[in-house]
């Protein structure tokens, strides 16, 4: 499976800390099994298309299964009329951990990737300035911060990793189920939370609630047993494990999203002719453009499903009631960001951050970061 994904290394890279530490034996055997690709020469016989491997994002989900899959096996090749083709798989599935990508990446060993910004941010924190809990309470907040950070991303993506962002996807919002009612966000202090992050732990300690990191696959057994009271995932991902069917009420309020960004290895993307750089970048514009306006209408969607709205479509419909976002939830949400998510995100990143942060979201968010 694994050599389907993967494409061919640089000729030379610069490798960090992190890019050292890579096993050298790892990285021998992953190139002898993926094969190299050579677009250049392929075009220059005038016989056989540009072939690209790329690493997507989660398997089984939407944005994979309806979005990423079908663009890199089909459309990329209708659009070039054949003179680009693909092959795609998850790289949940191809033996990489998603810590590793950008590494990974940098090396050359993947050419073409999508890499979880919540992952990939044990290295870079900096990198998910972006989508840490309660900055971006709805979808529009959301595309404003991608697009006041996303030169700053680009350009560090480069400088740092060697790398050329593409592309930034998102997923449904992640919002908060509970067993019991709540009105407010206040409600649910000493309730026990499950989280997946880091920062969303500190959110919900300053909330003066216990969270819990649980997996995935576990949140419903985790409710079912009374492990967590209530339970923070997406929308309609909540609805698919049959969320519904153990809690009773959902919060309208996204507390993070879950972003990923796909880029390219700069040795192989300056490697590929004009044309073809200029025809991924605007199809994957395209592509990108698709997933956001997706991940707004399942948000919606998910929420229907859940309290059994009759919008709903491709869900299981439920009887929970949606929470309303009240001002008194908006106030509390700035609290949070300013008092306990942004300071903690601070403490891990570092004065860069701070930086960073200042200059890019500070003036959309009207919330400056100050250093420890």
């Amino acid at each position: 499976m694994t050599r389907r994904y993967l494409s061919r290394s640089r000729g030379s890279f610069r490798p960090s800390a992190a890019g050292k530490g890579l096993c050298g034996a790892f990285v021998l055997l992953l190139a002898l099994l993926l094969g190299p690709v050579w677009p250049n020469a392929a075009l220059a016989q005038g016989e056989a298309p540009i072939r690209m491997r790329i690493v997507g994002g989660l398997a089984d989900v939407s944005q994979y299964l309806r979005y990423e899959e079908p663009f890199w096996r089909e459309r990329i090749a209708q659009a070039t009329n054949g003179r680009i083709v693909a092959e795609i798989a998850p790289f949940d599935r191809s033996g990489i951990r998603g810590q590793e990508m950008l590494s990974l990446m940098r090396l050359g060993v993947v050419s073409f990737g999508t890499a979880l910004l919540a992952v990939v941010s044990t290295e870079e924190p900096e990198f998910n300035a972006i989508d840490l809990p309660a900055v971006n309470p709805d979808i529009a907040a959301l595309r404003r911060s991608v697009a006041a950070f996303r030169g700053h991303l680009g350009e560090t993506l480069r400088e740092r990793y060697d790398v050329e962002l593409l592309g930034v996807y998102v997923y449904p919002a992640q919002v908060v189920f509970c067993r019991r009612p709540f009105s407010r966000l206040a409600d649910l202090a000493g309730r026990r939370v499950r989280t997946s992050s880091v920062g969303q732990s500190e959110m919900f300690t300053a909330l003066g609630a216990t969270p819990v990191v649980i997996p995935f696959a576990e949140i419903v057994s985790a409710i079912r047993s009374g492990v967590v009271e209530c339970a923070v995932t997406g929308t309609l991902s909540g609805n698919d494990i049959g969320l519904h069917e153990v809690t009773t009420h959902v919060h309208g309020m996204a507390i993070t999203w879950g972003l990923s960004i796909f880029r390219a290895n700069l040795g192989t993307w300056h490697a590929l002719p004009t044309w073809a750089r200029d025809t991924i970048r605007s199809e994957v514009a395209k592509l990108e453009a698709d997933i956001w306006d997706a991940a707004d209408r399942e948000t919606g969607e998910g929420l229907a499903c859940n309290a059994g709205q009759p919008s709903c479509q491709n869900g299981r419909r439920g009887t929970m009631v949606i929470v309303p976002v009240t001002e008194a939830d908006e106030q509390r949400r700035r609290q949070l960001l300013t008092d306990s998510v942004l300071p903690g995100w601070v403490r891990r990143c570092g004065a860069d951050c701070v930086d960073a942060w200042n200059k890019t979201l500070a003036p959309v968010l009207g919330i400056r970061a100050r250093p420890e």
